[in-house]
């Protein structure tokens, strides 16, 4: 930061005395915060919040400076006729409250407003609703303590912010974790609603003003297509955590933009030959035939579950590679089977469910199970029958997915954590998924966890637009 805009900066918390409590401070490191409110930082949880100090350039045009700090419950910048920043417009946080509810059954009372919510967030997956949160809850809701969090203005629900605690083995042993209860089921989570950094703003300074349950407080699966993971980082420095950056997994992203023509040609030729190789063995074997079913919910009479395809998705699963995988999380395991099952009946009543099958002569050979929401398609689980085909089945039934896809006006298809290999020849991009971490000092064995994210987040990768990742460089962030 410029020496010149150190100095303004402090002219301009100067000009708000009664808002600065102790004095104006100003830090020169963006990643700094400065304290604002005269009743101390646990004070009131709506006293203070973050801003940019910004410079006009000229009529309606305005520079953000490097420097972030936070002013008082005042919602205005100290530099006249300047709005405040696009994050804290329209939102009145003096008023709003904040209701934790530890019980799963009782926010069926906000059935209506989490899907209301929901509608309007950016980004969002069937995952961050209510009816998967449930079923989730009772397969694996023993040993962990739900902590949502409801933010209400004037009475009404405009956020939502779910969170458990459970206890995790680590390096420095058992740790109690609060963070978001996704498990890692799908790619992403995040606060409900429409402006969700304020949810978590809100959120976290209640966390903060109450008795303290857990150890690590670990933010994960940061980073879904159209939001800005930069929130959540800001949000919890404004609350005064912590906020050291890692990567948690990588995910292989379809952009789904303009035609399948002109994705399927921007596929590498030698794969292209290969592919349309296996296709041509393929239905030398016999008659393909592509199976995809959508149903739009029960609020228009469509939400069958569709037992029969399900069942079948379960047996491929069954007869596949996945059956002897370690991690025993495939639709046929066992100890995971009931909350799949639970789950797709669940999610085609909400009109979420995305299966597809792939057919030879009549007999499904491959698979593809997962859910979609506004447009964001997300592949759970997929396999092939080995005993009746090995001509790239999988392939050509994720290949007549994304076609599908483009066809009815989706927007991004996530094919996953794990297995880069499989589908790196379909992906338009790998897009790291984020954790954002914090250590309070009292919790002794979870510093030494704290200097390792520290490292971890300066060695964060670098995602090309092409989707490759350079490894070991630090984030010039």
């Amino acid at each position: 930061m410029r020496q010149e805009d150190v100095r303004v900066a402090k002219k301009a918390a100067l000009a708000v005395p009664e808002l600065t409590g102790r004095g104006p401070h100003v830090s020169p490191r963006a990643s700094c915060c400065v304290w604002s409110s005269r009743g101390g930082r646990d004070s009131c949880p709506y006293s203070t919040f973050w801003v940019y100090f910004v410079y006009p350039l000229s009529k309606g045009v305005y520079q953000k400076s490097e420097f972030a700090g936070r002013l008082g419950a005042c919602l205005q910048c100290p530099f006249v006729g300047i709005p405040p920043p696009p994050l804290f417009r329209d939102v009145d946080l003096t008023m709003a409250q904040v209701l934790e509810i530890n019980r799963i059954d009782e926010l069926t009372a906000f059935r209506q407003n989490w899907d209301d919510l929901l509608d309007r967030t950016r980004g969002a997956s069937f995952f961050q609703s209510l009816p998967w949160l449930e079923v989730y809850w009772r397969h694996f809701g023993a040993g962990q303590r739900l902590r949502t969090l409801v933010v209400l203005d004037e009475g009404q629900p405009v956020g939502i912010l779910p969170l458990v605690v459970r206890r995790e083995k680590t390096k420095v042993g058992w740790l109690r974790i609060l963070t978001l209860p996704l498990h890692d089921w799908g790619s992403f989570y995040g606060p409900v609603g429409p402006n969700p950094a304020l949810t978590l703003i809100a959120g976290l300074k209640h966390i903060r003003c109450t008795q303290r349950d857990w150890d690590i407080l670990d933010l994960r699966w940061q980073g879904a297509v159209d939001t800005d993971p930069d929130d959540i980082q800001r949000a919890m420095l404004t609350t005064g955590f912590q906020a050291y950056p890692t990567e948690w997994e990588r995910t292989a992203i379809v952009d789904l933009d303009g035609t399948w023509e002109s994705y399927w040609a921007s596929r590498k030729g030698a794969w292209l030959r290969r592919f349309r190789r296996a296709e041509r063995k393929l239905s030398e074997q016999g008659d393909v035939t592509y199976v995809r079913y959508r149903p739009t919910g029960a609020i228009h009479d469509d939400g069958s579950p569709r037992w029969d395809l399900y069942d079948t998705c379960e047996e491929i699963a069954r007869r596949s590679w996945q059956n002897t995988a370690e991690n025993g999380t495939t639709l046929s395991d066992a100890e995971v089977r009931g909350f799949f099952r639970e789950a797709h009946e669940v999610a085609a009543t909400a009109g979420a469910v995305d299966l597809s099958l792939l057919l030879l002569d009549g007999r499904p050979v491959a698979f593809i199970y997962g859910y979609h929401y506004h447009g964001y398609a997300y592949g759970l689980r997929r396999g092939y029958d080995p005993e009746r085909t090995r001509q790239g089945a999988g392939n050509v039934l994720l290949a007549y997915t994304l076609r599908d896809c483009f066809a009815r006006g989706d927007h991004v298809y996530d094919l996953g954590v794990g297995s880069p290999e499989s589908k790196r020849h379909f992906q338009t991009r790998v897009i790291p998924v984020l954790r954002f971490s914090h250590f309070p000092p009292s919790a002794l064995r979870a510093q030494a966890m704290r200097v390792k994210r520290w490292w971890q987040g300066r060695r964060l990768p670098v995602f090309t637009a092409v989707g490759r990742v350079q490894d070991g460089v630090t984030d010039p962030r």
